[in-house]
This record gives structure tokens, sequence and C-alpha cells, in this order.
């Protein structure tokens, strides 16, 4: 496999990057260890790899449908 002639480019991060465990300062320039274009994983949204957001995740309660149904019967629910 050949390798590559020209190095790769790092974008530079954004705002939203402050405080995430990889961002790295390569060159004077901070820049992201994961993406090369951090700018473009925040425009839809959040970035999957931002470490310094935190997330919730909505834990539903299962509920049996059958205990369900008996329980409205009883008049519990």
């Amino acid at each position: 496999m050949a390798a590559l002639s020209k190095p790769v480019e790092k974008g530079a991060i954004v705002d939203r990057c402050e405080g995430c465990d990889h961002v790295v300062e390569e060159g004077g320039a901070k820049t992201c260890e994961t993406y090369l274009s951090p700018a473009w994983k925040w425009e839809l949204g959040q970035c999957n790899f931002a470490t310094n957001i935190v997330r919730e995740a909505k834990k539903v309660a299962f509920i049996n449908p059958l205990k369900a149904a008996k329980m409205r019967a009883r008049g519990l629910h």
C-alpha cells in the first residue's frame, strides 16, 4: 500500500469543541484528534464524540401488557 504523498490538514475546532478531551494543540492551533473537520460534525446537531456534553438517556419503564390490563381492571391505573 502506497503512503500518502501529502500530509492531511486538520481544520480548526469550533467554539462548542472547547473542553472536549479530543482537542489537541498542534503547531499552535487547536485541532480535533478524531475528525479532520470538526465544524462539519456540529452542523446537524451535536458531535457524537464530544466529551464536554452531558447526554441524558430517556429510559421508559417497560410494563407487561397483561399486568397493565389487570391493573386497569382493578382500577389501580
